[in-house]
């Protein structure tokens, strides 16, 4: 079954606080870590990660820390979860259909390649402004 790793859970997590405290300047990684209850250890080796995507920048000094490289609403859900996590595709065969030599007529293929495409639209259609804002809809 495909489900989101930790990395991937805890990375949204510490996304939505740099949403929540965005405009406000940067966030000590230890502040966030404790809003969310996430181990430090863990999202340190979150942040290159999702600094390598180009989601969240460091400043530096006594008044430095992490901060959102866009506004909340031009980062989705999708860019975050795919920084993470690579591809999502809840098969592999969906973005390469040259592992399969049936991926031309696999009746199941089909089956994924509808739900590879909701989920991603889904994660796409979703930012982290729609997080704060507490405006996603099931």
């Amino acid at each position: 079954m495909w489900q989101l790793s930790t990395k991937g859970r805890y990375g949204t997590r510490m996304m939505y606080q740099l949403a929540i405290n965005y405009g406000n300047g940067p966030i000590l990684l230890k502040n966030i870590a404790q809003s969310e209850n996430l181990p430090i250890k863990y999202i340190e080796h979150i942040i290159p990660v999702l600094k390598t995507a180009k989601l969240i920048f460091a400043i530096r000094g006594p008044q430095g820390g992490y901060q959102l490289t866009k506004k909340p609403e031009d980062i989705t859900i999708k860019m975050v979860i795919e920084a993470l996590e690579g591809n999502i595709s809840p098969i592999n065969c969906i973005g390469s259909p040259h592992i399969c030599d049936k991926n031309l007529s696999c009746q199941s293929r089909k089956i994924w390649t509808i739900i590879d495409k909701k989920i991603k639209t889904t994660l796409q259609n979703i930012t982290l402004k729609d997080m704060v804002e507490d405006n996603i809809e099931v």
